[in-house]
């Protein structure tokens, strides 16, 4: 409407002014206005769920989020306080975005997106509006530049699983978001590498006694680096990848409760993925695996541990976390069933016990007290009912963790007295996309 009221004006004074030249010949050519091009979409969903559990879970935002049912605890009567049943409805996931296109700066197609939902940054801001995306990209065909708040470059949008439950595979699958700048160089029309660095930021990181919110990543002068190819054809898409980062979670510590001392220690880890995708127009199966130290941010099991004595500050140690997944899914247009199968391992890091006068404290997921998690599997199965826009999903989940006290040698793997426990989720989502 502007363009079209701006051309108006400039014919109305083209006209004015060739009336007051009337009498004098004009051989020259109006000109024509060039024009920013600029284009918006506004996109989004507006979502409900129903959520029944059978038991309690770790969870988050009102029981939205599950991630594994939690530990036996026995009342005076011998009776378990994390068996009973749960329920909630919530519209907390519902989501709005804006993805802009602009003219083109050096050469490169410009466009950037802006998305956010109301699931709040804490329990306390459940219902607030949570920053997702908000970045830029440019892109030269052959290479593209992007900086802004987008998923760790762990997490695939295109292989992910598709399950209803809000948990979107969370515990198998790397989930979160980092600020970061990406260079993706494209070698073919099927190939490219992508070179990331980045800090946490959502979900945050682990840290010591003693830190704060990300302060682990903040105190690190490195941010975290990420590598990844990936192969995409008409069917097939696959990639694998490989990422560093060192962390360090405190800058002093304590040496005595009087005295204050630096500290630099760091918590170094790297860890490896691979996935695999195949489509038709029938169906859609795709696989992703993931090993490495310290992966809490990516809301996974782990993290690491620290040890100190009496003449020294903590020192870390990152734990091992293993996952996999896979999600067979129909591709029909109105009914489409889908199911999901993943499983999770805590393996430690290796130590082999205490040293005289040290200690250990572990910063990891999946931990109660004198016990940890071992490891956790999920199964669960859908159907999508579609209709234009709108979407039912109901959907059965069946979630397995195995717990145990802590191994003797201080590693941070589960040891003695394991003992199984599991949840049976029943969800019922709808949702209105735009």
């Amino acid at each position: 409407m502007k363009k079209k009221l701006l051309f108006f004006l400039l014919g109305i004074l083209s006209l004015q002014g060739l009336a007051q030249n009337s009498k004098v010949e004009n051989t020259s050519v109006i000109p024509t206005l060039t024009a920013k091009e600029w284009n918006f979409n506004f996109y989004g969903f507006i979502r409900t769920d129903y959520i029944f559990d059978t038991r309690k879970s770790a969870q988050v935002r009102e029981d939205n989020l599950n991630l594994y049912p939690l530990d036996k605890n026995l009342d005076i009567n011998g009776q378990d306080l994390n068996s009973t049943g749960a329920s909630n409805i919530l519209s907390i996931v519902s989501r709005v975005g804006l993805k802009v296109k602009g003219p083109d700066v050096w050469g490169a197609k410009m466009t950037g997106t802006l998305e956010g939902d109301f699931f709040g940054n804490t329990e306390a801001s459940i219902g607030l509006v949570r920053l997702r995306h908000a970045y830029i990209n440019m892109d030269w065909s052959k290479i593209s530049l992007l900086v802004g708040q987008t998923w760790y470059p762990a997490f695939i949008p295109e292989v992910f699983p598709g399950v209803a439950n809000f948990n979107t595979g969370i515990l198998f699958n790397p989930f979160g978001w980092a600020s970061q700048i990406r260079v993706k160089q494209n070698f073919t029309k099927e190939l490219s590498l992508a070179a990331t660095i980045y800090k946490e930021r959502e979900f945050t990181t682990a840290t010591a006694a003693g830190g704060t919110q990300n302060s682990a990543s903040i105190n690190s002068a490195l941010p975290t680096f990420h590598a990844q190819f990936q192969f995409k054809n008409t069917n097939w898409f696959a990639g694998i990848g490989a990422e560093y980062k060192s962390l360090q979670p405190l800058t002093e510590y304590n040496p005595t409760p009087s005295t204050t001392a630096k500290t630099s220690e760091k918590v170094n880890s790297s860890s490896f993925l691979g996935f695999l995708k195949y489509t038709n127009n029938t169906f859609s199966i795709k696989a992703y695996g993931i090993t490495g130290g310290n992966l809490n941010n990516f809301v996974m099991l782990g993290g690491f541990a620290g040890y100190t004595n009496s003449i020294q500050p903590e020192k870390y140690k990152p734990t091992k976390t293993s996952s996999f997944w896979m999600d067979l899914a129909s591709n029909n247009k109105k009914i489409a069933p889908g199911l999901f199968f993943g499983y999770t391992k805590n393996e430690g890091n290796g130590k082999n016990g205490l040293a005289a006068d040290e200690t250990v404290m572990y910063y990891m997921r999946g931990v109660s007290n004198s016990r940890v998690v071992d490891n956790v599997w999920r199964v669960s199965g859908r159907v999508e009912f579609k209709r234009n826009n709108f979407k039912v999903i109901p959907e059965l989940e069946y979630t397995a963790a195995t717990w145990g006290d802590f191994d003797t040698n201080a590693n941070g793997k589960a040891g003695l007295n394991k003992t199984d426990v599991a949840n049976l989720r029943a969800l019922f989502s709808c949702a209105y996309s735009f």
